[in-house]
């Protein structure tokens, strides 16, 4: 595997090179750059297999090389601030390594980067076509449920419910004016009946609406914690396996 590394502190860069040459012997570092300027010069004539970026540069943010430069290969960001995580994603980026990073850190960000290559070396082109034509136009979903409580069936608008969540193996919906009904189907079934675009399952336990979530902000074990614009009974955690799609899914709309 050749890769670049695009860091402007020295000690950041020669710490990646020891752990990507520990973690990944028969790589190849094909350049370590430390400004905008020298990523575009250095990457016209290069095609590297992999690049970890830092974003602050000493010229700039490293976005402005994916205005230059075409980059297709994977993009691993190192930095010391989260709050471009977003931008990240959006700019071909397969893991987010906050610093100071660890030996660990860096393993985890190969290893997502081998996982996709060994995707896309078992799926022939024509079928991830297919797929991305598919997950692209998300059906609109059903228009409402059909609730019962106090001994009264009424409908609740799917628009007017903030999120579904499982207590006691019951799914129950919850909708923006915080009023809590139990369904029968199970969560796994709500969540096909309702629009991809609009409702996103964080984990097994809930299944959210974009126009609930509030914020979100970096938890432990490299996992993001997504807060409502109302309360929701246990916090919600995304693990660092399923941030990628979350992100993808907060941008594509």
């Amino acid at each position: 595997m050749n890769i670049i590394i695009i860091e402007d502190e020295f000690r950041a860069a020669k710490s990646l090179q020891n752990l990507i040459s520990d973690l990944k012997p028969d790589s190849k570092i094909l350049g370590v750059y430390d400004s905008i300027e020298t990523s575009i010069e250095g990457l016209k004539d290069i095609k590297p297999d992999l690049i970890f970026m830092d974003i602050h540069l000493s010229d700039g943010l490293s976005f402005e090389i994916f205005k230059s430069v075409e980059i297709t290969c994977p993009v691993v960001f190192c930095t010391a601030f989260d709050q471009y995580m977003l931008d990240a994603f959006k700019s071909k980026g397969v893991d987010y390594v906050l610093k100071p990073f660890s030996k660990e850190d860096i393993a985890e960000a190969l290893r997502k980067v081998d996982e996709l290559k060994k995707f896309f070396q078992k799926n022939d082109l024509p079928d991830l076509e297919s797929l991305i034509q598919k997950i692209s136009q998300p059906s609109a979903g059903k228009s409402s449920f059909l609730v019962f409580k106090n001994q009264k069936y009424t409908t609740i608008p799917t628009e007017d419910i903030a999120y579904f969540y499982i207590h006691n193996e019951i799914t129950h919906l919850v909708t923006f004016a915080k009023e809590q009904f139990p369904l029968t189907q199970p969560l796994g079934q709500v969540a096909e009946q309702v629009s991809d675009k609009q409702f996103f399952r964080v984990n097994r336990q809930y299944l959210v609406n974009f126009k609930a979530i509030k914020e979100m902000e970096h938890y432990f074990q490299r996992k993001i914690l997504v807060k409502l614009t109302i309360e929701t009974p246990e916090k919600l955690l995304i693990n660092k396996e399923k941030t990628h799609s979350f992100f993808t899914w907060l941008e594509d709309r």
